[in-house]
């Protein structure tokens, strides 16, 4: 079995959040105030995470988010970001900078509801989850490849040093330890990949793993959170499992979703 986790956080506030605009792609707004304090806590709470592999949406907001979480970091402050399109928000065409409320009337004028209408110039729901598959197939390939090369290279089982260091603040438990019929613990993450990106994004490639790849959630978790987009700066971590036999779909453990606790005691800047 090869295993890897996978964190994503939601880019942090910008203006346009607050005053519940949308962005999209065309509209490449920074992060406000309270943005950058929530990028800074969201890095100063993976701090001591060890990650391996960090992508970005190519998107100001997110590259500024990134940049935010790695500057705090312990471990990792000097590993590359690699920024991929793929990890852009929806596409929302003529309804990009104009209010959330106009993109609504858009939609009933049209006898639809949000947010299966698709603006005239937009990207489609399954456009979107075409764009996430793309990109978390590409990941696993990746992942798997360098894996195997590591394998050759070096004897014996992963080190626990990956996971130990998400185990620090994240609840692994008895989500990390896939069932097995052996007396033997599931071995060591291979990678530990970081991943920042846009919330419509983020809830169509997490409505992907639950639909598509039957993603296990832990008991706390309800699979209408899976509907909500995530907070700015909301943190989420599945662990990816590939058994032996590679051609078969991974599966997908959800640690969390949408996690805040970094958040107490940031206050929104006026």
């Amino acid at each position: 079995m090869t295993r890897f986790a996978l964190t994503v956080v939601r880019h942090g506030e910008t203006r346009f959040n607050k005053e519940k605009i949308i962005q999209g792609q065309g509209v490449d707004e920074p992060l406000s105030e309270t943005g950058f304090k929530q990028a800074a806590a969201a890095g100063i709470f993976l701090n001591n995470v060890k990650f391996t592999h960090v992508f970005s949406s190519d998107l100001m907001r997110t590259k500024q988010t990134v940049r935010g979480i790695l500057e705090k970091s312990k471990v990792c402050k000097d590993l590359t970001v690699k920024y991929d399109p793929r990890l852009r928000e929806r596409k929302y065409g003529v309804a990009e900078g104009k209010a959330l409320s106009e993109l609504r009337a858009m939609a009933k004028a049209a006898g639809e509801e949000c947010p299966v209408f698709t603006p005239p110039g937009g990207e489609t729901l399954d456009q979107v989850k075409m764009r996430g598959k793309d990109f978390f197939d590409i990941l696993c390939q990746l992942i798997l490849r360098e894996a195997s090369q590591n394998e050759q290279c070096s004897q014996g089982a992963p080190s626990n040093s990956l996971e130990t260091s998400l185990a620090e603040i994240f609840p692994l438990g008895k989500t990390c330890a896939p069932e097995s019929n052996s007396d033997s613990a599931a071995p060591g993450l291979v990678a530990n990949v970081l991943v920042v990106s846009h919330g419509a994004y983020m809830k169509s490639l997490f409505n992907y793993f639950l639909t598509d790849l039957k993603c296990s959630l832990p008991t706390t978790l309800n699979k209408s959170e899976f509907m909500l987009v995530s907070p700015n700066t909301g943190i989420s971590l599945f662990i990816i499992n590939f058994e032996e036999g590679r051609e078969v779909k991974p599966t997908v453990q959800c640690v969390c979703m949408y996690l805040q606790d970094h958040l107490n005691g940031v206050t929104d800047t006026h």
